[in-house]
């Protein structure tokens, strides 16, 4: 592993001296060796001077691919440091919804020079998708897949498919329309290979084509396609018209930053809206503030409950040390019951949801399980370490009802939040657990208030 590190370093190297020195051959030859990836990596290291020079060592559409991999931030920079005209011509060798997306996330970029020097027909391509709502079907279509007609024979399809089939996001799936361009159907290319030459389109397509609308949701897009396993699904207008399709590496994306917003929802850590890729310190405190205050509020419960039970903590100072385990392991308990609630209710096959009954069924019977294994461990640590049997018994007890009724609220919390058409993420683990800890720490007091007695 160290070697082939030690090999492309020195092969980055050896691309660096040849951009200082104007060797355009040996950059060539240097370069164009590498992966796309390492190539983006390449030119994410040169320095701003060198970056200008790539319009005269590559061609557009050696650049366009390279441009593909990058992150908005390196595509921010190839635009400000290349010519108009030649980032111009790399947009027309790009897939128009990767441009469409480049253009839609950068704030640098004069979107309307570029697109008015990119040729017509792509720049409407781009234009039509910038067009759409943004995180819809509509809006991360693609523009490049192949249409075929019902009555086309299949000779005639391999002899189009081998013309403008290197233009095309796929060519596994080829999508059939009518005289309207209207869906009517989808022809797989195992199907297209496997049937004579002179048979008609219409005898061997499927005529059950799963699609989205133009306007549906990219969350909804990314389930169907993987509900039905699909490479692709077509996007249809709301007269049926086939606009694009949307692939499934597209999908793999869209995923990823949902989960990722679910995740920090889910931690309270969401970011500002203003700027989901540098949120200024301003743009992230304002967004969590509100959590902030709310946990405040009701951290004072738990310290207002702690008060009331002062007399209980004088008796028997020796409780208090009790005290961090029993609000840990009621928010810790809360938080892997959210996890599993939001996670069912995000599930949109109802085969794989369960009710909420019997997702709170399951959590309780598990925090009883837990229970009895932690109160039993814990009444023979206690028993041992402190010879006393009745505080044992106390934080036993408490350890038991409260893992058994911190399930429950964490798995119930999601169900109610999602009753205010509000996201279940938003029930987050910080919420869950001060809740969890006030709950504990009411439970502990209560039996230890009881029986101070005979303690």
């Amino acid at each position: 592993m160290k070697l082939v590190k030690s090999n492309k370093q020195k092969t980055y190297e050896h691309i660096f001296k040849a951009a200082k020195e104007n060797d355009k051959k040996g950059f060539r030859e240097l370069f164009l060796r590498l992966h796309d990836r390492d190539q983006h990596e390449v030119f994410h290291l040169l320095y701003p001077e060198k970056k200008r020079k790539i319009s005269d060592f590559l061609t557009p559409e050696e650049f366009a691919e390279i441009f593909e991999w990058m992150e908005t931030e390196d595509q921010e920079s190839a635009v400000q440091y290349l010519p108009d005209t030649y980032m111009a011509e790399v947009f027309n060798y790009m897939a128009a919804d990767d441009v469409a997306r480049f253009l839609s996330e950068s704030d640098e970029t004069d979107n309307v020079t570029l697109l008015a020097m990119m040729d017509d027909e792509e720049s409407k391509r781009v234009k039509e998708l910038l067009s759409y709502e943004p995180e819809t079907a509509g809006s991360i279509m693609t523009k490049e897949f192949i249409a075929i007609h019902n009555t086309e024979t299949m000779s005639g399809v391999v002899k189009r498919l081998r013309k403008i089939g290197r233009e095309a996001e796929t060519i596994y799936y080829l999508y059939v329309i009518d005289e309207l361009d209207k869906l009517v159907g989808v022809l797989s290319l195992r199907d297209l290979l496997l049937s004579p030459e002179d048979e008609i389109v219409e005898r061997i397509m499927s005529n059950q084509a799963v699609s989205v609308k133009v306007n549906d949701d990219q969350e909804d897009v990314a389930r169907i396609i993987q509900d039905y396993d699909l490479l692709a699904v077509p996007v249809l207008s709301h007269e049926g018209v086939m606009r694009g399709i949307v692939t499934v590496d597209d999908v793999m994306d869209i995923i990823e930053a949902e989960t990722t917003e679910d995740f920090n929802e889910f931690a309270a850590i969401s970011r500002g809206d203003d700027d989901s890729r540098t949120p200024s310190a301003f743009s992230t405190a304002k967004s969590r503030i509100p959590w902030i205050i709310i946990l405040l509020f009701l951290g004072t419960i738990t310290g207002s409950l702690i008060g009331v039970f002062e007399e209980t903590l004088e008796s028997v100072v020796l409780l208090a040390a009790f005290i961090p385990m029993i609000m840990d392991t009621a928010g810790n308990v809360g938080t892997q019951s959210l996890a599993v609630a939001v996670r069912n209710l995000t599930v949109e096959d109802e085969k794989n949801r369960d009710s909420l009954f019997q997702t709170v069924k399951t959590e309780l019977g598990a925090g009883i399980l837990m229970g009895v294994v932690a109160s039993v461990v814990l009444a023979v640590m206690i028993t041992l370490f402190y010879s006393n049997f009745v505080l044992a018994m106390i934080i036993s007890a408490s350890m038991f009802i409260t893992i058994s009724l911190s399930t429950v609220i964490g798995a119930i919390i999601p169900s109610i939040i999602t009753k205010f058409k509000i996201d279940p993420a938003v029930a987050s683990g910080p919420f869950i657990t001060t809740i969890n800890d006030s709950l504990g720490l009411l439970i502990y007091f209560t039996i230890a208030t009881t029986l101070i007695e005979f303690l």
